[in-house]
């Protein structure tokens, strides 16, 4: 996994209020998992493109969330090599990619 980071980083990176991205969470723009030592809710940094959330995070999150998957799941199926893909999923969203991406999320939920 990449690096994680705790969610007030997460609202310096995007210049916003800790309370905005705590909204992202709630209407699932975002998913955090508690890791660490001090059980922290965190996010991937691999989320964030450089002052805003990956552009077609949201709808995938939504496409692998109605598919069953629990957060920590859907992170772990965002960044899990594919030889298909030729990389990881979150890559391929953050290349563009997310036509290809989410057709493959929805075929899980088959």
């Amino acid at each position: 996994m990449s690096e994680w980071l705790p969610l007030p980083e997460i609202a310096e990176r995007l210049g916003c209020k800790i309370t905005k991205v705590h909204g992202l969470l709630d209407e699932r723009a975002l998913v955090a998992l508690r890791i660490g030592e001090r059980n922290i809710r965190s996010v991937p940094a691999l989320f964030i493109d450089g002052d805003h959330v990956v552009d077609s995070l949201k709808g995938t999150i939504a496409v692998l969330a109605d598919a069953g998957f629990s957060d920590e799941e859907l992170i772990t199926w965002l960044f899990t090599p594919d030889e298909s893909l030729k990389g990881r999923p979150i890559d391929a969203l953050r290349e563009g990619r997310k036509t290809e991406i989410r057709r493959r999320a929805q075929i899980l939920a088959w």
